[in-house]
């Protein structure tokens, strides 16, 4: 019996393998879903939209753009440069808090959604003028777990707080232990530059004053719930000498990096401060289902595939035999 069934095996193959494609191709009529699951890459791209995104000390293109604009720039050059299957989050941060603009989406899917989100990205999306850093980490890292998609956050900010850190404001990092997902990206130059001041309708009236701390809203000493909708336009530096000053805080936050293990780069279209994103991906991969719809039929082409190629190889072998045997 048993010599019986090694000779089937042997000599009927092609009888094997039709039944076998019959019983598949029956599995097949039902539709039946494999999970596959893969590793993939997220990244939570997190945005400053305070008011001093809004000065104009970068380059491109010989031109002189806003910090936000250039930032715009580096968010469309890493989704561009990542692969298909890695997945992104946009969200924009302002005052003490995050908010969440598009949820983690798959790059290639979803393309146009994330360029469109990008490129409509400004300043009037602030709930508030103040800017607290450190809570916008800790707010930053609340909405990731609230959403159960471990990614490497990418904070794009110039370190630029208002108001000023001082023992009285500051928190308490000690007990953080999410600092290696989270990487700094400094925007802006190294010079002090005034900051623009606009109204309602993203119209240029002026430069921020010294007395920033007393019109930006939800600030120390605040006058105004909304600076934007002053009437008939907000306030404005009166001299030059009484201008704001504004730089990309490079030491600012490297400091916090170094207190809470982070990363931080400048971001740079030139250089290579993108691939520098793009090789730390997150240690906390997504496990994603993958649906293979009506797997018994590429089983059935693999079989195919199988028998002729070895029918066809054991003709060709056969024929050089022949050759050689004359």
């Amino acid at each position: 019996m048993k010599s019986k069934l090694l000779n089937l095996i042997r000599y009927k193959k092609e009888f094997l393998v039709l039944i076998a494609c019959i019983i598949l191709c029956l599995v097949a009529k039902n539709n039946p879903v494999v999970n596959i699951k893969k590793s993939i890459s997220s990244y939570m791209l997190l945005v400053d939209v305070s008011q001093s995104m809004n000065a104009k000390d970068l380059f491109f293109n010989d031109e002189s753009i806003s910090r936000i604009d250039y930032t715009k720039l580096l968010l469309k050059k890493i989704v561009d440069s990542s692969k298909c299957g890695s997945f992104f989050s946009i969200n924009i941060f302002a005052a003490d808090n995050v908010a969440s603009i598009v949820e983690p989406v798959e790059k290639c899917n979803n393309y146009d959604e994330l360029i469109d989100t990008i490129d409509k990205l400004e300043w009037r999306m602030a709930w508030k003028g103040n800017s607290r850093i450190t809570f916008g980490i800790k707010s930053a890292v609340k909405m990731q777990d609230s959403l159960n998609f471990p990614s490497k956050i990418l904070f794009f900010t110039d370190g630029d707080e208002a108001p000023k850190v001082n023992a009285i404001n500051k928190i308490n990092l000690d007990n953080f232990n999410f600092g290696n997902e989270i990487i700094f990206v400094g925007i802006g130059g190294n010079k002090e530059v005034p900051v623009p001041r606009y109204n309602s309708r993203n119209k240029f009236v002026g430069f921020w004053g010294m007395d920033i701390y007393d019109s930006l809203p939800g600030a120390t000493g605040s006058r105004n719930s909304d600076s934007g909708k002053d009437e008939p336009d907000p306030s404005v530096a009166s001299a030059e000498y009484d201008r704001y000053l504004s730089k990309l805080y490079s030491g600012y936050l490297q400091e916090i990096s170094n207190k809470i293990n982070a990363q931080y780069i400048i971001g740079n279209l030139k250089d290579n401060s993108v691939k520098s994103i793009l090789k730390n991906k997150p240690k906390n991969k997504i496990k994603s289902e993958l649906f293979l719809e009506r797997p018994s039929v590429f089983i059935i082409l693999l079989l195919i595939v199988i028998l002729y190629t070895e029918n066809f190889i054991a003709l060709y072998l056969k024929k050089i035999r022949s050759k050689y045997s004359q």
